[in-house]
């Protein structure tokens, strides 16, 4: 499981998350859903080892472990290859390097050039992604709807044993949105655990959580069923926030 115990960060001395726990199995699809100021994508970032947000952990009874393997202290790279996956909020352009590129040398071993191709194609194909995207540098000039098209497809090549989606579902029109939650529902059906962090209960809709929680002010305040969700659509966070 990835398990969350007590995490506190702060940034430039202010406190972000305070006390914070979660617990996250194989296949589970977990939503966190809060206000903006939460500290939902803070939380994305502390998991994945950012310097910035990791450095700055208050709490030394903070627990942060992988499968039983703690990843406090360890780098972003170790922390991948240790099977842990965060798909940005607004993935950044990497030039010079394409996309075939980046996802052969990370699962390509055991391929040949060409087996990893069309394996990649066919993936690619099941996303809506124009195979000429793959041979272009990773994110540049791509518009909004294929960045995340393509962070959904490193998901599925690179199979990670959990994945943190920061806002995956923001910027997207419908079709995109059904194609990518697909994308991410058969992700959980094989076994990956799930961290969505979104706004909207729109692409819940698609993605069956297991669990939804809710953040306000750096910590975890209400959990529930799919059903919190529908409640937040009508309700708003007040009454959550009064409390």
């Amino acid at each position: 499981m990835l398990k969350i115990k007590n995490l506190c960060v702060a940034i430039e001395g202010k406190e972000i998350l305070q006390g914070l726990n979660l617990v996250v199995k194989p296949g589970e699809v977990h939503a966190i859903m809060g206000p903006n100021g939460s500290g939902k994508s803070t939380l994305a970032y502390a998991i994945a080892g950012h310097p910035r947000y990791e450095l700055q952990m208050l709490n030394a009874k903070c627990q942060i472990s992988l499968d039983g393997k703690s990843l406090i202290g360890k780098t972003p790279d170790e922390r991948a290859r240790q099977g842990l996956f965060l798909a940005f909020q607004y993935p950044v352009a990497v030039e010079g390097v394409t996309v075939e590129q980046l996802l052969r040398k990370v699962a390509g071993k055991g391929l040949s050039a060409l087996e990893f191709r069309r394996y990649l194609e066919k993936e690619a194909e099941k996303l809506g992604i124009k195979t000429e995207l793959l041979r272009r540098s990773l994110n540049d000039g791509f518009s909004g709807g294929e960045k995340k098209r393509v962070e959904i497809l490193q998901l599925a090549v690179m199979k990670p044993r959990y994945a943190v989606l920061d806002e995956t579902d923001s910027g997207l029109d419908i079709d995109a949105l059904r194609v990518i939650a697909n994308g991410i529902w058969r992700m959980a059906n094989s076994k990956t655990g799930i961290i969505l962090i979104t706004h909207y209960q729109r692409i819940l809709k698609f993605v069956q959580p297991d669990w939804v929680h809710v953040m306000i002010k750096g910590k975890i305040v209400k959990s529930g069923g799919k059903e919190l969700a529908a409640e937040l659509e009508r309700k708003g966070y007040g009454t959550l926030r009064a409390n």
